[in-house]
């Protein structure tokens, strides 16, 4: 264990990363990141009260030891807890995770088994590998969202899962090339928080903690992190945008309940966001009354003492941005600090109960399952420690627990209404099953190598079901379309190669070609094909020659079929507009059901009812700079800043703005069959205010005060052997005596603005969210959707934009997505009525001198436009008239 002789508990060989990491540069070009000190206390919102209360006894009962060992992992690879001088049978099948957080199992708290993602359980075995996030938010259906999240939350639970590391939010797909775009739900602040509310909502009720993650403005893969040799890039955002756009969804999933927050690993205007305290103390806890605990992303803690006092609550995996050498910022360091007087005591308390509160408020200690699977291995015996080898026991790790049940028929469901038609000329889908059919490109057909075979997806080999990196899933079975296709059809033909072949034979006037192409990205972990995580080398255009593919099939066949696997949107000029390519659909990333959804829709089955959540656009550079460029370098020991000069104007506001005219517009999906909105009415719910009524006062907040315990509290018991690389929270006794000594003779060089006087909280707050008026309903809008085609049953996608007054005194964009639902399938001649709501944040905008959310104008001249894409809207509302119009003219030609 190193030796420390001063106050602070940064690890000497890294300290750097305490200086990085606050705001320098960017604050002096505008964007602030104000210090906010100390961390709020939790508890003081009435539906945690009661897990509180709990919370507070059991860490009153624990030692100073055991309430550091909860707050951090044990080490990367590293499994259970060893915090005492008995180990349990049960202590065994709990920790075999991606993290594992120490335990107390004296007073009877669990080591807690963190595991990826946020569509499966990442490298496990027997589990469902479930539509990523992008190809939930193409459904534009709620129901099929939260349906996903309960099967997540139930796969989770059966592998003994406390905390499932998903729903992503961050990034919210700022930029087109960004790397893991796809494991969120859409370049839409709404869309986003839709998805992360009935997704968090489906996980939570199975009794697993949802983390609602990264917090915030990690937009680009390339330079993320900080490590010794660099410092990660700066997401430098003024306050409206971060409040409108990127907070967004967080607020909805924090007004969800969400029990666990991770952030991210850049810096947000220049203080890095798992020490940044005006992030996490001031908005997290406090404005948006955050009562659950703040978790740092994998290897991005990156000091001991300031990420305590900036609000973090637990350090994951537990090590350093150096791991596998046993050494932490917090853990043994913690307990340094506590005992140096440091770190208070109120801030520790506060941290452990955090924690301990949300493992109540979920009911995980009743009846929780214990861990049955190790992520890092299928063997069912193996390594209890990996990291530790050669000291570790061997005992039994998988017990190879099939928790699938019948959750395949909502991955498919899933990936099929995710199916995006974009165009489909003269009718040529649905096909015949007369019809003989020629199948190109390796997309089609599954890796030969087998599913699984590059580490988590860091390849694009065969059939294109999910991006590469920690958001991934080992699949049990990948039913790929060509093995849908022959089961459905017997003229098939494959030619499972990214060129024509020259042999090909003359093809007849009837024959169907469907070209499968694809374009992946991921984590910056792996570098594939070039291509650093974000798209850098790939940039908007198909994989393996997919686009010139698309165009030399065309030229042969008279009837082409385009189907894409793609994590993002693409450029398709090169092909588009050719004549014999007839029809186009994006296919997203489907997970194991690529197949039989996809080949229900070419036969007609089903009707397409996907839409994009992205725009296409003709070139990149329809989009500002700002979005387009990457942070493709950096200087040694210089921050890159990538400034978000665009703005509210990501997506399809900027187009909007620029009138420029996308291929295919943010929302657009096409149907076999058509529909007509009509008998649109509006009526007002609640009555509205220019700012939203006086926060109530926060009360019931526990006492978290304590004297420095004894420095015995912090020192491991006689004849404990401790494990090499081990992360345990004990000190030597002589570290535990110069800490107390420390802590009188001492001060700790505390940051500017440092406090330790409780806030009562900005006027913004007042609940989870933020102030719970801005979740009352302020009008309800409701349309009738008739089925007119005749032939094809299908649903609609009926999505409404609101158009702020022209008088509002605020810039906002054109339309903004505000609500939307799905219809069921409508029969031909069919009608239903849709309900569609605003709520009063739906209606207003940040004011930065107000400090809260501000209605321009109440009951002005608000326009909501309704209809199934963002340059699809025939029918209006006006909210000061309150009357509805059918035939109107869209505000985006």
């Amino acid at each position: 264990m190193v030796q420390k002789t001063t106050i602070t508990s940064v690890a000497g060989a890294l300290a750097l990363f305490s200086a990085q990491g606050h705001a320098s540069a960017a604050t002096a070009s505008g964007y602030d990141s104000p210090a906010y000190y100390p961390a709020p206390y939790g508890g003081w919102v009435s539906e945690w009260r009661d897990s509180y209360s709990k919370a507070k006894k059991l860490v009153d009962s624990m030692t100073l030891a055991e309430k550091t060992n909860i707050t951090a992992g044990t080490g990367i690879f590293m499994g259970k807890s060893r915090l005492s001088n008995q180990a349990k049978a049960s202590d065994a099948a709990i920790l075999r995770c991606n993290g594992n957080t120490g335990s107390a199992p004296r007073v009877g708290f669990p080591m807690l088994c963190l595991e990826d993602g946020a569509s499966g359980i990442r490298q496990a075995d027997h589990v469902t590998a479930f539509p990523d996030g992008i190809t939930a938010g193409a459904t534009f259906d709620k129901e099929l969202m939260y349906q996903r999240g309960v099967a997540l939350g139930k796969e989770a639970r059966g592998k003994g899962v406390n905390i499932l590391l998903g729903p992503t939010v961050g990034p919210i797909g700022r930029k087109p090339k960004g790397g893991r775009n796809w494991e969120g739900f859409g370049v839409d602040p709404t869309l986003q928080a839709t998805g992360a509310r009935q997704t968090i909502k489906g996980i939570q009720e199975q009794g697993v903690i949802a983390t609602i993650k990264h917090l915030v403005g990690n937009e680009q893969e390339m330079y993320r992190m900080y490590n010794p040799f660099q410092q990660a890039y700066s997401s430098n955002i003024d306050d409206r945008t971060l409040h409108e756009v990127y907070l967004w969804p967080f607020a909805e999933g924090i007004h969800a309940g969400v029990g666990a927050v991770m952030t991210a690993y850049n810096a947000v205007n220049g203080s890095a966001c798992s020490q940044n305290p005006y992030l996490i103390n001031g908005i997290l806890k406090d404005e948006l009354g955050f009562q659950g605990f703040v978790m740092s992303d994998w290897l991005g803690h990156m000091s001991g003492v300031e990420s305590a006092l900036a609000g973090l609550d637990m350090d994951m995996p537990g090590d350093t941005q150096v791991p596998l050498l046993g050494y932490s910022y917090w853990m043994f360091e913690l307990t340094r600090s506590a005992l140096n007087g440091s770190v208070p005591m109120t801030r520790l308390n506060d941290m452990a109960t955090r924690i301990v509160a949300t493992w109540y408020h979920m009911g995980q200690d009743q009846g929780f399952p214990a861990t049955n699977f190790h992520y890092n291995t299928r063997d069912e015996k193996g390594p209890l420690y990996p990291a530790a080898w050669p000291e570790s026991p061997t005992t039994v790790i998988n017990e190879n627990i099939d928790v699938r049940a019948d959750h395949d028929i909502v991955a498919r469901q899933v990936a099929q209404d995710a199916i995006t038609l974009l165009k489909n000329d003269a009718g040529l889908l649905p096909l015949s099953e007369e019809r003989s059919i020629k199948v190109f490109g390796t997309d089609a057909a599954k890796n030969p190598d087998g599913p699984n075979a590059c580490a988590d997806r860091n390849c694009n080999k065969g059939t294109l079901g999910q991006g590469w990196g920690s958001g991934t899933v080992d699949y049990t079975y990948l039913d790929d379309p060509i093995g849908a296709l022959q089961a459905r059809v017997k003229n098939v033909t494959l030619y499972n190669t990214d060129s024509v072949p020259p042999s090909l034979p003359k093809p007849a006037d009837d024959d169907i070609a469907i070209v499968f192409i694809s374009s992946d990205a991921g984590e910056n972990t792996y570098t594939v094909e070039g291509n650093h995580g974000d798209r850098d080398a790939s940039k908007l255009y198909a994989w393996h020659n997919g686009d010139q593919l698309v165009q030399d099939v065309a030229k042969k066949y008279r009837n082409v079929i385009v189907v894409v696997h793609t994590v993002g949107p693409l450029v398709l000029e090169k092909w588009i507009e050719l004549p014999t390519v007839k029809s186009v659909l994006i296919a997203h990333l489907p997970g194991q059901e690529a197949g039989r959804s996809l080949v229900e829709v070419l036969y007609g089955d089903v009707s397409p009812n996907g839409h994009l959540p992205y725009s296409i656009t003709h070139a990149e550079e329809d989009m500002p700079k700002s979005v387009t460029d990457l942070i493709n370098f950096e200087l040694a020991g210089k921050q890159a800043d990538d400034d978000y000069t665009e703005g509210l104007y990501i997506d399809y506001r900027w187009l909007n703005k620029q009138k420029i005219k996308p291929r295919y517009a943010f929302g657009h999906g096409l149907s076999y069959t058509k529909f007509n909105l009509s008998d649109a009415s509006i009526k007002k719910v609640t009555s509205l205010t220019k700012t939203p009524p006086a926060r109530a006062a926060k009360s019931g907040i526990l006492d978290y005060s304590q004297k420095i315990p004894d420095a015995s509290e912090g020192v491991a018991p006689d004849g404990f052997k401790k494990l090499f690389r081990y992360i345990y929270s004990w000190v030597q006794p002589n570290e535990a005596a110069d800490a107390v000594k420390d802590a009188a003779t001492k001060k700790y060089p505390y940051p500017d603005g440092y406090s330790t006087e409780q806030k009562p909280g900005p006027r913004a707050g007042g609940g989870e969210g933020g102030n719970p008026a801005l979740w009352d309903v302020a009008y309800t809008l409701s349309v009738k959707v008739t089925n007119v085609g005749n032939k094809y049953g299908g649903k609609a996608s009926v999505q409404a934009y609101l158009q702020f007054p022209d008088d509002a005194g605020y810039e906002t964009p054109i339309i903004q997505l505000r609500d939307f639902e799905k219809t069921k399938t409508i029969a031909p001649g069919g009608s239903e009525t849709v309900k569609l709501q605003l709520t009063r944040k739906d209606l207003s905008v940040w004011d930065t001198v107000k400090q809260d959310w501000v209605i321009p104008t109440v009951d002005g001249g608000y326009k909501v436009w309704v209809g199934e894409a963002s340059d699809n809207l025939g029918t209006v509302c006006s909210i000061d008239s309150m009357k509805c119009q059918s035939g109107a003219k869209g505000p985006v030609q």
